[in-house]
């Protein structure tokens, strides 16, 4: 019998990050020895069991075998033949695809340190890639979710995912096989997204390869047309996961794209921002809370936006609105995630001029001015240019 840490512990343990859970695998053994040496059995489908003392989990080295669709659609073989390799073929990426063996089932300590790698997971943190471990990846639909938040998970490490991994990803959307999850599977890997240092990348690159438009299609109707607003909600996600806003706040932020009136431009015709987040709600299962704390965010983000410009009567009506009197952290929550959006719209306006200033050079002005002329020119053009790119400046009409 061997005993191996396996998955994220090896990997996070390997970035120098902390390390949240310990998954093992056991080679060479039976159900019948592993309820003998204390373990209580706790996998229905497949033999994973819990330490008697650290609760952590112990599986029986195993192999899939797709059988039917969606994440679900699979036969487990587990038996004390199975190699380690031949478990850890079944993961999902070759960062999550090492191992470490420790003394024993009731001793985890490493008996060497050294890293089994046999799909070159090693070589993946290196270059800090994203890579399948082989073409069973196109098996799993949860796999594109889960290697999404992979990378908004370590998106600030700068990982980025394999051509090869995003082509087996589409391919998959493609075929419709994400329709097969189940929408609490869809909103726990997008609430551990959310919760991320850089939540946006998780959207963008879903909505980039279209899989958002089974369960999120109100959010993708939106981002595909309308990028000015894609890009700024982009940016307050960003912020929101520097500033480490709660899930409820991060989910309002993505949501604040349904409502184009937030973003200075004409309200939807085709359909309310509320309606779309009931319609996103029912469809993904968002839990109430998210969904009630993003609704009334799209519903009183004006307001909110002008806080300052109230009058008397407008704040009162506010804090009815909002049930401030009974749950004054919710305003409080809801100001600051105003203030977010604000300044994602201020840093987005603000690198538009930035790319303006860096885009004209003394080559794009007459070439016989002379002295401090030079300089009023530069200046003159850089305007020209940013009155020509800035979509602030388009009439709210034309945005519609």
């Amino acid at each position: 019998m061997q005993v191996y840490l396996v998955g994220g512990a090896v990997r996070d343990r390997l970035l120098g990050r902390p390390i949240k859970d310990k998954d093992f695998v056991v080679v060479g053994a039976t159900v019948a020895e592993m309820i003998a040496a204390g373990f209580q059995q706790v996998g229905a489908d497949f033999p994973v069991f819990l330490h008697p003392t650290s609760h952590e989990e112990y599986a029986l080295a195993r192999t899939e075998r797709k059988q039917g669709q969606g994440y679900q659609g699979f036969s487990v073989h587990a038996s004390p033949d199975i190699s380690l390799k031949d478990d850890l073929q079944r993961r999902d990426l070759t960062v999550n695809a090492m191992a470490i063996e420790v003394t024993s089932l009731t001793d985890a300590t490493p008996i060497s340190g050294e890293v089994v790698d046999y799909y070159g997971g090693l070589e993946d943190l290196k270059s800090k890639t994203l890579r399948h471990v082989s073409g069973a990846f196109s098996e799993d639909p949860l796999r594109v979710l889960r290697t999404v938040r992979f990378y908004s998970r370590y998106y600030d490490l700068g990982f980025t995912i394999a051509d090869d991994t995003l082509a087996l990803m589409r391919q998959l959307v493609d075929t419709g096989e994400l329709a097969h999850l189940s929408a609490e599977r869809i909103w726990q890997e997008s609430s551990l997204a959310m919760m991320q240092v850089s939540p946006q990348v998780y959207w963008q690159q879903l909505f980039e390869i279209d899989a958002l438009t089974e369960y999120f299609a109100p959010l993708h109707q939106m981002w595909s047309i309308n990028g000015h607003i894609r890009e700024k909600v982009q940016t307050a996600l960003y912020f929101a996961g520097q500033m480490q806003l709660n899930l409820s706040q991060r989910w309002a932020l993505l949501l604040s794209s349904l409502n184009p009136a937030l973003f200075g431009l004409v309200p939807s015709e085709t359909m309310s921002a509320t309606k779309a987040i009931t319609e996103i709600g029912n469809t993904a299962k968002i839990p109430k809370a998210q969904t009630q704390f993003a609704t009334l965010f799209v519903q009183q983000g004006e307001k909110l936006k002008r806080i300052n410009e109230l009058s008397p009567s407008e704040k009162i009506d506010l804090i009815q609105a909002c049930s401030a009197h009974k749950e004054p952290d919710k305003l409080s929550q809801l100001l600051v995630t105003s203030h977010v959006l604000q300044l994602a719209s201020q840093h987005r306006e603000m690198m538009l001029a930035l790319g303006s200033f860096h885009a004209i050079g003394v080559k794009d002005i007459e070439s016989d001015l002379k002295g401090p002329a030079i300089g009023a020119a530069l200046r003159q053009a850089r305007i020209e240019h940013l009155q020509a790119h800035d979509m602030s400046s388009i009439p709210s009409e034309k945005m519609a």
